[in-house]
């Protein structure tokens, strides 16, 4: 099936759904028990509502923004997302050379099918955050970070939200393990086989006092992904770190917890403007873009979408899905009126209340 006749991010989702292996599907799309969180990521979104301004000028739209400094072309970034090569061969290069293309960052997963360097050879210049799942074994974890700020990384994301995998009960059901021809590009031997699957070999003992260790072995920012409450928002700026991102691992950890865009404004209410604020989880369309964005958040990130359009037609599938979130998001400037850069939006735009259809 060509693009052409695939015209919003659900097209793909449910071209994938279709078309991936059962096992693959499940592993990409399942949640936390019983996938409460999952479904309330995107529900949440629909029950909060739009205030257009009209008979304003909208004949031009600037989605342009800066994330740490750095310019990207729309505030929707990649989020990391482990195991891309299960949906298509050499998929992080892939997801890569979209997001180049697009000019937005791409941020590399502890996890990922291709090493930190195969993404700087294919795009040299494209912004790269790197994403670290942190496991016990510190000079890992430090010649690892240090590799990657070498390479020209941008920015150290630290996953706080998994001392241990969720309960997801697809993938159980399912047996689900690593295929032997797909690679962690991260891991070597040694690590492979001590750890069965890559999410086993996180850090149960991580807590607050190791983000002073981090900021020890690298001049990378530090941005904390899985903040999800206003305290650890104020910890996170107490110590030092340079943004965090609201997230709750896509529904896939601890089930019942709220919707990111419903925990977003808490979030940034607590930290004040002291750091930028981020968020992924159930954004699905361009106006779900604008309501975060209106809420406080600096940028979001997608990390499902970009998987629905890779395991569609590779590269190309990708590059469609963030055009298509980024036509939609100007678009919904446009109609909300007077909105001629990401950069004013506010809350004024949004209803703050959820609203049943």
């Amino acid at each position: 099936m060509a693009t052409g006749k695939l015209v919003c991010v659900q097209d793909y989702e449910d071209h994938a759904r279709e078309h991936l292996p059962k096992s693959v599907w499940d592993y990409f799309s399942s949640g936390a028990d019983d996938e409460l969180t999952l479904r309330e990521n995107q529900s949440a979104f629909r029950r909060l509502r739009l205030r257009p301004r009209f008979l304003r000028d909208v004949s031009t739209r600037d989605l342009t923004t800066t994330i740490l400094g750095e310019k990207v072309d729309m505030p929707i970034g990649i989020s990391p997302s482990g195991l891309h090569g299960l949906a298509w061969q050499d998929g992080s290069l892939c997801i890569m050379n979209a997001a180049a293309s697009m000019n937005v960052c791409m941020t590399l997963p502890t996890f990922a099918t291709s090493t930190p360097k195969e993404l700087v050879d294919v795009a040299p210049s494209a912004l790269k955050w790197f994403q670290l799942y942190v496991t016990p074994e510190r000079d890992f974890m430090k010649r690892l970070i240090q590799h990657v700020e070498r390479l020209g990384y941008k920015a150290l994301v630290i996953t706080i939200d998994v001392p241990l995998t969720g309960n997801r009960r697809a993938m159980t059901r399912d047996g689900f393990h690593v295929p032997p021809h797909i690679k962690i590009a991260n891991f070597g031997e040694e690590l492979k086989r001590k750890y069965a699957f890559p999410a086993d070999a996180t850090d149960q003992s991580l807590s607050w006092k190791d983000i002073a260790w981090f900021q020890s072995v690298t001049t990378m920012p530090i941005v904390l992904k899985g903040i999800m409450t206003s305290e650890d928002a104020e910890l996170a700026v107490q110590h030092g770190v340079q943004a965090v991102w609201v997230s709750n691992h896509g529904g896939r950890q601890l089930d019942s917890v709220p919707a990111t865009i419903e925990v977003l404004p808490e979030v940034v209410r607590a930290v004040r403007g002291r750091v930028e604020v981020y968020m992924d989880g159930g954004v699905r369309t361009g106006t779900d873009v604008m309501k975060a964005l209106a809420l406080g958040a600096r940028a979001v990130f997608v990390g499902r979408p970009p998987l629905w359009g890779m395991a569609h037609s590779g590269e190309e599938g990708v590059h469609h899905v963030l055009q298509i979130l980024k036509d939609e998001l100007s678009l919904a400037m446009a109609l909300s009126g007077g909105i001629n850069t990401v950069l004013i939006l506010s809350s004024y735009f949004v209803v703050l209340k959820f609203l049943p259809f």
